[in-house]
């Protein structure tokens, strides 16, 4: 992962990001019990408390041990049990054993990330030679942890899913009736169009170098695809119709005994959904979520559509201003008739591969994207869990198509 350079921001104003960022994170975390700090219910979630202490190693790591002649750590052992996959900087602790990291406390990561911070604040403030290189790394550290808010509320939510009491996590306010989205098609022409990242501000860097496609005409429905529609999949026996499902689909399919989204189930007739604000009946309008690519591949075919390819989504939506249900609305859940941003990742038919040039930077931090981009599906235009703040056009997040745990969702398309 890297970052272009940052000319329009001072050190001032990445300070004021870092700060935002860092309280962001803790306040996520403050309605939590010391025990739910501990919960991970699989190898690809992690507990909370680790998530708060992964973020500050990261900034630790590559920003104050590299940059801070005599930096010293509250813990040495903390570059061990909160270093992700970063073979680089050293062995890790075993990643479905983070569940087990009782010592260090909750008191003491917050410490850790008060000392981290402090650290941090003291540096950008320094006004050293190297500050704008620095303040570069402090943005890439910020959207870092942007992307670990995400995953903290989303893995959290996995979590709770199995306690049979189904805590909510926020008050389980109930959702205001809200109109439906647009039901509709938008034509584009395609032709040689550019996508990826323009290299002005942040970005990671699997998101560039900009270059051309060619798009043969296509169609984009208006809004993702609802609850509404999903429901009208599974009774006309969408999940037991071999014919709409790639092979390797229909087997994780019939392993796993799929019949509905995650966290969902059927009582008195009526469709409830477990998520961040407890158990609710599903709202029929709102974005289908927690469904992954082999379904939403399986249902867009029975829809006689097809997926989005990457670049049709970005050619499509590039011009779109960046609004819609983010983490920071504290929704938590998809809503009906929001737009095209937020609410839901959607899935597109386009395999996580470099980009033309695609070039990964040197050291440990040139493993956070590169290393990645095989067997796994990208999917664009965030949801209610991702921080405003991280959200471009050209942004790509990527995941195993089996995987349903994270806010995905989907958006069909058709050749004209």
């Amino acid at each position: 992962m890297s970052t272009q350079p940052l000319t329009t921001d001072d050190p001032s104003t990445v300070a004021s990001t870092f700060a935002r960022t860092r309280a962001r994170t803790t306040s996520l975390a403050a309605p939590l019990l010391p025990e739910d700090m501990m919960l991970q219910s699989m190898e690809d979630a992690s507990p909370p408390k680790w998530h708060l202490a992964h973020t500050t190693w990261f900034f630790e790591e590559f920003i104050l041990r590299k940059r801070v002649p005599g930096y010293v750590s509250p813990d040495d052992r903390f570059a061990f049990l909160f270093n992700s996959y970063y073979v680089k900087a050293g062995p890790r602790h075993a990643r479905d054993k983070r569940g087990l990291i009782s010592r260090p406390d909750c008191a003491a990561v917050q410490s850790y990330r008060a000392h981290v911070d402090e650290a941090v604040a003291d540096l950008l403030d320094a006004g050293r030679d190297d500050t704008p290189e620095i303040a570069d790394l402090v943005t890439l550290g910020c959207h870092h942890e942007m992307q670990h808010q995400e995953l903290l509320v989303t893995d959290l939510l996995h979590a709770l899913s199995f306690n049979p009491l189904m805590p909510a996590y926020r008050d389980p306010e109930p959702l205001g009736v809200l109109p439906a989205g647009p039901d509709g098609w938008t034509r584009h022409d395609g032709g040689l169009v550019e996508i990826g990242h323009d290299g002005r501000a942040f970005a990671y860097d699997c998101e560039g170098p900009r270059h051309q496609v060619f798009l043969a005409p296509y169609e984009i429905a208006d809004r993702a695809v609802t609850n509404r529609d999903w429901i009208a999949f599974m009774e006309d026996g969408g999940y037991d119709a071999p014919d709409h499902w790639l092979m390797e689909g229909h087997a994780v399919a019939s392993r796993e005994a799929w019949a509905h989204p995650l966290y969902w189930w059927k009582q008195d007739d009526v469709w409830w959904s477990f998520g961040l604000r407890g158990a609710q009946p599903v709202a029929l309008d709102a974005p289908v979520v927690h469904v992954s690519y082999y379904e939403a591949d399986a249902f867009a075919r029975w829809a006689g559509a097809r997926l989005p390819t990457e670049a049709e989504h970005e050619h499509a939506f590039a011009e779109r201003p960046i609004q819609g249900n983010f983490l920071d609305g504290g929704q938590l859940r998809p809503l009906p008739g929001t737009g095209v941003w937020g609410d839901v990742w959607e899935w597109t038919a386009s395999p996580f591969t470099p980009y033309p040039g695609f070039r990964a930077p040197e050291g440990a931090l040139g493993e956070y994207n590169g290393k990645f981009m095989v067997n796994q599906m990208v999917l664009r235009g965030g949801s209610c869990a991702t921080a405003s703040e991280q959200m471009r056009a050209s942004y790509r997040t990527f995941f195993y198509p089996h995987q349903r745990w994270q806010m995905m969702g989907l958006r069909l398309a058709r050749d004209v």
